[in-house]
């Protein structure tokens, strides 16, 4: 299709050379110039809509930061140009909200699976076959989280699996909406088995990360738990997401590492 065959990708409006092997991926465009700023280097090479692009270097290594805006769409959009451009290494860094009783406002969580509570992962694997990250990333993610971390509420780091939804309000607000029941049900159900913590763009990168067969993982700082405060518990509330975005570069620069011995 000429339209999309442009030297240019599409909706990023970068082409080849322009983005390093391995990416970091947060939602807010805002967000972009801070995470770059821990780069080398840094500079902006495009914004288009949601996506803003910076690309530097870590170690010696071309490292870019592209957000992706909300929800798993425009995240699937993103990773399938970065993947077109070269990329083949991808970090998602984000917020969400806590589910497990174990996790405060403020604790990072890396994900090792995501519910498939979404639609855009069903474009691209089997309804049977999980959203899971790298193993590789996922140690890397969690090696570096640890070293962030203590065991104090609201700085713990915790590794498991996430909920990944469509509908913000609809975790917000279940109960204002006609499939309340079943929205309701479901959340239930996921806090009974464990589920960490809810976002909005896991499954669609895992999804998207296997069935291109690239490396991708995922931490998440949460902003407080939504089953401490319906249940009356203290909580803390966190509105930083430094310790995610050390977390996120760390772990850039132990797979860095790691590949070179490879």
């Amino acid at each position: 299709m000429a339209l999309i065959q442009d030297e240019l990708r599409f909706h990023l409006r970068i082409k080849d050379g322009d983005v390093g092997r391995y990416v970091i991926l947060p939602g807010d465009p805002g967000r972009v110039p801070k995470i770059a700023a821990l780069l080398d280097g840094a500079e902006q090479i495009a914004y288009n809509r949601e996506y803003n692009t910076y690309t530097g270097t870590l170690l010696g290594e071309k490292v870019s930061v592209v957000s992706t805006g909300i929800g798993g769409a425009s995240t699937a959009i993103a990773v399938e140009e970065l993947i077109m451009s070269g990329s083949d290494t991808f970090i998602r860094i984000g917020t969400s909200g806590g589910m497990d009783m174990k996790v405060f406002g403020g604790d990072l969580i890396v994900a090792s699976g995501a519910v498939r509570s979404e639609g855009t992962s069903r474009e691209y694997i089997p309804i049977e076959y999980p959203a899971v990250p790298d193993f590789d990333v996922m140690l890397a993610l969690k090696q570096a989280g640890d070293a962030l971390s203590s065991d104090e509420d609201g700085n713990r780091c915790h590794v498991g699996v996430v909920h990944c939804k469509d509908s913000f309000y609809g975790e917000i607000d279940p109960t204002n909406v006609p499939v309340s029941a079943t929205l309701s049900a479901a959340w239930d159900a996921y806090v009974r088995c464990g589920c960490l913590t809810s976002e909005m763009e896991s499954a669609a990168l895992f999804s998207v990360a296997a069935a291109r067969r690239v490396r991708a993982g995922a931490v998440f700082t949460a902003l407080w738990n939504v089953e401490r405060t319906k249940a009356g518990l203290p909580d803390k509330v966190c509105e930083s997401s430094e310790r995610a975005i050390r977390c996120a570069v760390d772990a850039v620069k132990l797979l860095i590492k790691m590949d070179k011995k490879s």
